[in-house]
């Protein structure tokens, strides 16, 4: 059985102080879980997957759920065309939604709007979001015991001309920041590659793109 909690982890102020999970009060965390998981002899159990760390928090500051927001930031032009904010995340790691984990208090909404702002220089408070339904995250840096759970959280602008377009600038731990001209899912992968070099990386992201527009 292999066992992993990173030091660093450990020593992090943001991380969930209590190191044996036995000595959690479970019911009251499973309570406000986005998704339902299960606990065995005081040890919580990952409701969608296994991976390779049995025990501990592997790469993760909390045990069982950790949550994270999505941003997808919506605009129509005056030709019908529609486009939505992406960004390319530094050390290689593509492009896609601005995004990141929820600080202690906020809603899923609050934390996406934050991450849009902090990522893309956008601040959309003023407008209505909507919260989609959670998702969980495939990540390298679960465990059985600490996994990743996401709310994607929409935004929708309306129509403008296109130059009137707010701008977006790259900010935080993005590279670039960038209106992509999203009418189907198959033009923003053409659109991104084409006049930005790039395209979404993450399996998670591009299954999020593709209900969005599914739904949409």
């Amino acid at each position: 059985m292999r066992e992993h909690t990173d030091p660093k982890v450990l020593a992090a102020d943001w991380a969930d102080p209590e190191t044996d999970p036995t000595r959690i009060n479970w019911p009251a965390r499973q309570r406000l879980a986005l998704i339902p998981f299960e606990v065995v002899d005081g040890r919580p159990v990952n409701p969608c997957e296994k991976t390779p760390i049995q025990r501990g928090r592997n790469l993760l500051g909390g045990w069982a759920e950790n949550r994270t927001s999505d941003a997808l930031a919506s605009v129509r032009d005056e030709h019908g065309n529609r486009w939505i904010v992406l960004v390319e995340r530094n050390r290689g790691r593509g492009w896609g939604l601005p995004g990141g984990f929820q600080d202690p208090g906020e809603t899923s909404v609050i934390a996406a709007c934050r991450e849009l702002r902090e990522e893309a220089s956008l601040d959309l408070r003023r407008l209505v979001w909507y919260a989609t339904k959670p998702r969980y995250v495939h990540s390298k840096r679960s465990s059985d015991e600490a996994w990743i759970v996401t709310v994607p959280c929409t935004v929708d602008l309306g129509t403008l001309n296109r130059r009137d377009f707010p701008r977006v600038f790259p900010r935080d731990d993005a590279k670039q920041a960038a209106w992509v001209r999203a009418n189907t899912l198959q033009e923003l992968t053409a659109d991104l590659k084409d006049f930005h070099g790039g395209e979404v990386t993450s399996k998670n992201h591009v299954g999020m793109l593709t209900d969005w527009f599914a739904a949409a």
